[in-house]
């Protein structure tokens, strides 16, 4: 067992107390959401409308559902990819390799789909196997974590997290030992990042769609906005699969709890929330006010795809036309620190373009209730966390030079506001 490397003073999430705290708070959160979504008052503070027993949790069924869907994509990631990549540079000076197929897995999924629905597969009747598919999700995701946790204490040094190694067996539970988790070539951090979860949220938005219209003989303007904003963002983070490997979840987080249960769990089941308001409370919205919410989105969008390639492409080829002229600030690593374009406008551009945009998805559920703006609040509350633990990192591996750059570029999400 390798020695622990985290001091008490470094540690996130409040510790190993704040990291016991959440592996129950989040769970109970989004099981709160589910069931208050459905119920007539929809109050995302008040109590929810009362507490399922195990007969409404538990379903084999779901179980197998659930299995199914993983096998599925554990089975598309295997298919030949279009190119392979290699990841950021490791301890001990080697670099992993990934596939880069997470598009090509979503087109054949959803080729899947549409011949189910084509053949009479029941996808309308998804929305009510929600609360055991939750449940299913998130045992998976305790035993996958307790797993996990197994297979990191006989990892050599090298491939532990920087984080998650801290000797307490709860924090390093929470926030994953080992980094890059693999059985041969199959990451499991990577895999699950980006496909089972992504892919599920985009898939039960449908099926909610689908039984929306069963009921009311058509789907709403509202309800087909939250469907195609949210399949665009999926689709955007599947074909540009390869960007995720630059991100803090794959260069410093480990693979535990936190990440297993986000990815299986908390996404298709918390991010699919404005498509379960809305078929159980649905919403009017004109054509003037669709198109307003069209180009906040889009304006959103612009932004964070604008900032995220320019990012990739400095880091793939400073010398690249379309960047070339970017005035940058040298750092000791040898690397450079973009001043200018979107990343000298703020420290973190592409958070703000995915704050417009989740802004504009819940826009269409309307103003009356407060949970459909669940999303925003929680992701404004996650991206000011990981700005802070970023801002850390950056200053301990980049020293004077992040202070040089914190002068040029002082505000760090939104223009003249943080």
């Amino acid at each position: 067992m390798a020695p622990p490397q985290s001091s008490r003073a470094s540690l996130d999430f409040g510790g190993p107390l704040g990291a016991a705290a959440l592996i129950l708070l989040l769970p109970a959160t989004m099981f709160h959401l589910l069931l208050v979504a459905r119920s007539g008052p929809a109050r995302l503070l008040g109590p929810p409308p009362y507490l399922p027993g195990p007969e409404a949790l538990w379903s084999p069924r779901a179980l197998l559902l659930l299995l199914t869907w993983l096998g599925l994509q554990a089975a598309l990631y295997l298919l030949p990819a279009r190119k392979v990549v290699e990841g950021q540079e490791l301890k001990n000076k080697s670099r992993l390799r990934y596939p880069v197929n997470g598009f090509q897995a979503l087109v054949v999924t959803a080729l899947l789909v549409g011949l189910g629905v084509s053949a009479g597969l029941p996808l309308g009747a998804l929305p009510e196997m929600l609360l055991p598919l939750a449940f299913a999700a998130t045992l998976t995701a305790f035993v996958f974590s307790l797993l996990l946790y197994l297979k990191a204490l006989v990892a050599p040094a090298y491939a532990l997290a920087p984080g998650g190694n801290s000797g307490n067996p709860i924090y390093d539970f929470f926030l994953g030992r080992e980094l890059n988790p693999r059985i041969c070539s199959f990451d499991f951090k990577y895999f699950c990042e980006l496909r089972p979860g992504l892919m599920a949220w985009v898939l039960i938005n449908l099926a909610l769609l689908l039984q929306e219209a069963e009921l009311r003989g058509s789907p709403s303007l509202a309800m087909w906005l939250v469907n195609g904003f949210q399949l665009l963002y999926v689709a955007d983070a599947l074909w540009h699969e390869e960007g995720v490997l630059t991100t803090m979840d794959i260069t410093h987080d480990g693979f535990g709890f936190m990440l297993a249960f986000g990815d299986l769990a908390w996404v298709p089941f918390t991010y699919s929330l404005q498509a379960q308001f809305l078929l159980y409370h649905p919403q009017p919205l004109g054509l003037p006010m669709a198109s307003v919410i069209c180009l906040l989105n889009a304006v959103g969008y612009y932004i964070f795809r604008g900032a995220n390639s320019q990012k990739n492409t400095f880091r793939k080829n400073p010398s690249d036309p379309r960047v070339a002229d970017l005035e940058t600030i040298p750092t000791a690593t040898g690397r450079q620190l973009l001043v200018s374009g979107w990343w000298g406008m703020v420290r973190h551009p592409n958070y703000l373009g995915d704050l417009i945009m989740a802004l504009a998805w819940s826009l269409p559920c309307g103003v009356s209730h407060l949970l459909p703006y669940f999303y925003l609040l929680y992701f404004t509350a996650l991206l000011v966390h990981r700005e802070a633990r970023d801002e850390q990192q950056c200053l301990q591996k980049y020293g004077l030079a992040w202070h040089e750059y914190c002068k040029r570029v002082p505000y760090r999400i939104v223009p003249y506001v943080y």
